[in-house]
């Protein structure tokens, strides 16, 4: 049996099938080595009924997850996984891998995410090449769910929504400046918070005042991520995977149209490729 696992920070996907076939799927807290250590991710595993029900029967691990761009926080993640699946091989990658699997399988080709946060690089059939993209849900991020909902509530505190998208957050939210405040800079995990708003803004999207927030996203990351990759492969097909990618997928194309750019896949969910290509593989 394997184990397929595409985690961003708000939830982790996964899939464990047995000769091409799901045998079990379902979603865990995120898992990113950026916020947690190796005992809080054993602690999230135990919590899983499904995990503990199958973790001697699984041989191979495949774990693709943002965060999990270096060597160190990789680690944390194996040693992590390692400990709960004492009979399994372990393969931890970014989730940038994840993507380029998934869009290209071993074909070249520029890969974008667009989810709870933000990035893109270049692969070459094998790798993923090196670039300076990926700063975070702070000095990066653009156009994600994290970026959105950043864009969002300092919106709100500004006093900047029109009066009837604002009466829609208040009902559904209740929210007051104190508490915003002291979610984004107290509390834990401010990155989990602000992406959480991405719901509200694909279910209200048809608004003028959406609309205008994820195209002018869109627009800076087609400027800041694909465009420079485009210009160094011209040649190389855009794959864009991620759930606000697939979410705004009408905006999301409107924009690269007026970038001159074609996307030739939008991917929600790539672990269902993942799964296929790594079930191909065992």
């Amino acid at each position: 049996m394997i184990a397929v696992v595409y985690s961003g920070s708000r939830h982790a996907d996964w899939k464990l099938a047995e000769k091409g076939r799901i045998v079990s799927e379902f979603k865990t807290p995120g898992i990113n080595p950026f916020f947690s250590d190796e005992n809080h991710i054993v602690q999230l595993l135990d919590k899983s009924v499904e995990l503990i029900n199958n973790a001697e029967k699984i041989n191979w691990v495949y774990f693709f997850g943002a965060g999990a761009s270096s060597k160190e926080r990789q680690d944390i993640v194996n040693n992590a996984l390692g400990s709960f699946f004492r009979f399994s091989k372990i393969v931890v990658e970014h989730d940038l891998k994840a993507a380029a699997l998934a869009a290209c399988g071993d074909e070249k080709g520029i890969i974008g995410i667009l989810g709870s946060g933000s990035n893109a690089a270049y692969f070459d059939g094998k790798k993923i090449s090196d670039n300076n993209f990926g700063l975070g849900y702070i000095l990066g991020d653009e156009g994600s769910a994290n970026w959105l909902g950043r864009r969002l509530l300092k919106s709100f505190l500004n006093d900047l929504m029109p009066p009837d998208f604002a009466e829609k957050f208040i009902k559904k939210y209740d929210l007051d400046r104190t508490q915003i405040l002291d979610k984004v800079y107290r509390k834990a995990e401010p990155a989990l918070y602000l992406s959480s708003f991405v719901d509200f803004l694909t279910e209200n999207q048809n608004h003028p005042f959406v609309k205008k927030m994820v195209s002018e996203g869109f627009d800076l990351y087609f400027k800041t991520y694909i465009k420079p990759l485009k210009e160094q492969y011209p040649t190389s097909e855009i794959h864009i995977l991620g759930t606000v990618a697939a979410g705004f997928e009408e905006y999301l194309i409107e924009v690269a149209s007026n970038n001159n750019l074609e996307i030739s896949s939008i991917i929600k969910e790539p672990i269902y490729n993942l799964l296929k290509y790594y079930s191909n593989k065992n």
